[in-house]
């Protein structure tokens, strides 16, 4: 259930382990939230979804190492089309190197998340990040 003055959230993963979706999935779950969780296995499937005028997420959590179409890249492909830049994105991922999290901020990025190892710790920033974003002012297309 969400907290009072809360929003059902719509999100697009885009990740290429499936074991990190099913994750994400699961802390949603056990978290009781009532979000909509799309997923895109890399960058080119994310930009395809995108593409549909009918359906665009609130919030995009998005990988950094994929295959194809990496977050880095994709992120700069979408902070470039003026109907999807102001779209929040998320970086969620394993990197702490600082080059990445300064070329994302640059790009654009709403936030950087590095996925802790353990599972409570994981469950413990995802319920943060989403109660951020449920509260956040969005803007709808």
């Amino acid at each position: 259930m969400l907290p009072m003055n809360t929003k059902k959230l719509t999100i697009l993963l885009i990740e290429d382990d499936a074991i990190e979706v099913m994750k994400l999935q699961r802390t949603i779950k056990s978290l009781s939230l009532d979000h909509t969780v799309a997923v895109a296995n890399d960058g080119e499937e994310a930009l395809g979804y995108l593409q549909n005028d009918e359906v665009h997420p609130d919030i995009i959590l998005l990988d950094l190492n994929m295959p194809k179409l990496n977050g880095v890249e994709f992120l700069s492909i979408l902070k470039n089309d003026e109907n999807l830049k102001y779209l929040p994105t998320i970086m969620l991922t394993t990197s702490s190197n600082p080059k990445d999290l300064k070329e994302c901020y640059r790009l654009g990025i709403a936030g950087y998340v590095i996925k802790p190892l353990q599972y409570d710790d994981y469950v413990s920033k995802i319920k943060l990040l989403l109660e951020y974003w449920a509260i956040n002012e969005l803007i709808k297309f």
